[in-house]
């Protein structure tokens, strides 16, 4: 009796596709997202900050003031450091001219500069080539500019000199009694820079620095 031999099933061929890689714009969004609300989560209870009975009418004497300021500012860094950056998004947008100016200038570091790959092609403009070195000068040149010949530098420089003032006034008005703050932490804090701020709200500024560097590394 002949026996038949029985084929095997077909095998179904199966696609694997790769997760889709994140730009690096999008990642220093994300990043910078997740800062913001790490530092807002680690800074200190804002009723505290603004309680009324915690000001006195004026400090006894100038380095009275001084004292009240230091243990303030190490005790209320991040906050301090979160209202200097409202005072300058409120101040850039209240002026949408230089808030624009603000964000094409950006928008070019990002694009030309610090997010473009190592193996791209030379920038070309006017059918002229230029190299990652001529492109990062021509920036440095546009920047400058920007910054001292048009509004946008005296905006910036004014919002944080009137949010300074702001935080100095009230660090020397605020009687700090209640502010249970270590020495150690406290010294820590002036020597060292704060290393809440450095890994909460500004923490995204070293990960913009190291592509940046990296990224002219790569083209010389």
């Amino acid at each position: 009796m002949a026996t038949t031999a029985t084929s095997p099933p077909p095998i179904l061929p199966i696609s694997t596709t790769s997760p889709p890689t994140s730009s690096p714009l999008s990642l220093l969004i994300s990043r910078l997202t997740s800062s913001l609300r790490r530092s807002l989560t680690l800074a200190r209870p804002w009723p505290e900050l603004l309680d009324p009975s915690s000001f006195s009418p004026r400090p006894d004497s100038l380095p009275s003031a001084i004292h009240r300021l230091r243990r303030n500012l190490s005790y209320f860094r991040l906050n301090y450091s979160l209202f200097l950056l409202f005072t300058l998004s409120l101040s850039l947008l209240s002026h949408p001219f230089s808030l624009i100016l603000l964000l094409s200038l950006l928008s070019a570091w990002c694009f030309l500069y610090i997010f473009r790959p190592a193996d791209s092609p030379p920038l070309v403009l006017l059918r002229r080539q230029f190299s990652s070195r001529e492109v990062a000068l021509i920036l440095s040149g546009f920047s400058f500019f920007l910054v001292f010949f048009t509004s946008l530098g005296s905006l910036i420089i004014h919002s944080l000199l009137v949010g300074l003032a702001i935080v100095c006034v009230h660090g020397a008005l605020r009687v700090p009694e209640d502010l249970f703050l270590d020495e150690q932490e406290a010294a820590a804090g002036s020597v060292g820079g704060g290393s809440a701020n450095a890994s909460g709200l500004l923490s995204f500024l070293g990960a913009a620095a190291a592509s940046a560097t990296a990224n002219s590394a790569s083209h010389v």
